[in-house]
């Protein structure tokens, strides 16, 4: 496991994974969120492989629809 800090929070999360595995395992819908990494936004098609490393700062932000 290592160490990285999600919206805010310190987190433990298994180590090796890239965003695109981050938000599975964290059960997240990869089609309504951006992600943000060390205050760059990572576009989608870099998630597969970017990789999650000790001490990253993460911000996961939800698309929210309405009307």
């Amino acid at each position: 496991m290592i160490s990285i800090h999600l919206n805010g929070k310190q987190q433990d999360v298994p180590q090796g994974l890239t965003l695109a595995g981050l938000l599975a395992w964290l059960k997240l819908p990869a089609d309504r969120v951006a992600v943000e990494r060390n205050l760059e936004i990572v576009p989608r098609s870099l998630w597969e492989q970017t990789p999650i490393q000790a001490n990253d700062r993460l911000e996961v932000v939800h698309f929210v629809g309405g009307g």
